[in-house]
């Protein structure tokens, strides 16, 4: 008998995640590339670069699920689920038990509890503003001028905890501005807007039980977890890839359905 194929599609506000897995709920091809402007094409083309991946053919794929705000956007897809039951999916199947996610995206922070059965008990998301998302931490390397790229290792560089005073995108820039002219250090002033996203986070909601954390801005940034740790005492987690926690989660629903 073929081997038979599932995806799953996360269209976030910043990138497009596809996650295809085997009957066995492996990965065997993904792909994460920029939300275009042309969004139905930017989604064709992640979901093709993915097959490559996989080395497979889209008659392959036996169902295919979407996620994330632009689901509905997905023409192809078999079905679709919330970003929190993705989200919660995805992280649970690495680590079947009592968790807390935490999930940094470019545009929104999400704060899911589950029961050791994958149950989702509560979440919390953070919209309104940018503080505590990677949106926040690219005006930050706007303001700067340093690419979001070397943010985390120029930050390492630091010795410096205080945090910025604002959680506010637009306070915390004239921030940066005063202090790039009182002639600050750019590895304390990036530590800071680090600082300033996990203390947002924390403020979310209690973190309890074991802390699994996701999202692309932890993906390329390990000093969020660093700093994190300083603040909770419980076991923080990553998963391998991070940042396809709800693609995967959407397509161990596909593999369900």
């Amino acid at each position: 008998m073929p081997q038979k194929y599932f995806a799953g599609v996360d269209v976030g506000t910043s990138y497009i995640k596809v996650v295809i897995i085997d009957e066995n709920s492996k990965i065997t091809g993904f792909f994460i590339d920029k939300t275009g402007a042309d969004l139905k094409k930017s989604i064709k083309n992640t979901f093709d670069r993915a097959l490559t991946k996989a080395n497979i053919s889209k008659d392959s794929i036996q169902h295919i699920t979407a996620t994330g705000f632009g689901r509905n956007n997905v023409s192809f897809a078999d079905g679709v689920k919330t970003e929190i039951t993705s989200h919660a999916k995805g992280a649970h199947h690495f680590f079947p038990k009592k968790i807390t996610i935490i999930d940094i995206g470019g545009q929104d922070t999400k704060i899911i509890k589950v029961d050791k059965d994958g149950k989702i008990l509560s979440f919390k998301m953070n919209r309104k503003c940018a503080a505590g998302t990677g949106s926040f931490l690219e005006e930050i390397s706007y303001k700067l001028n340093i690419p979001t790229s070397e943010m985390n290792k120029t930050a390492s560089k630091s010795s410096k905890e205080t945090a910025l005073s604002s959680f506010c995108t637009v306070f915390a820039s004239t921030e940066i501005l005063t202090r790039i002219k009182e002639g600050e250090k750019t590895e304390d002033m990036i530590k800071s807007a680090f600082e300033s996203v996990v203390r947002r986070i924390i403020e979310m909601d209690t973190l309890e039980d074991t802390i699994v954390v996701t999202g692309g801005v932890v993906a390329y940034n390990d000093i969020i977890l660093k700093i994190l740790t300083k603040f909770v005492k419980n076991k923080i987690l990553m998963p391998p890839h991070p940042q396809l926690s709800g693609a995967l989660g959407a397509a161990l629903f596909a593999k369900e359905a």
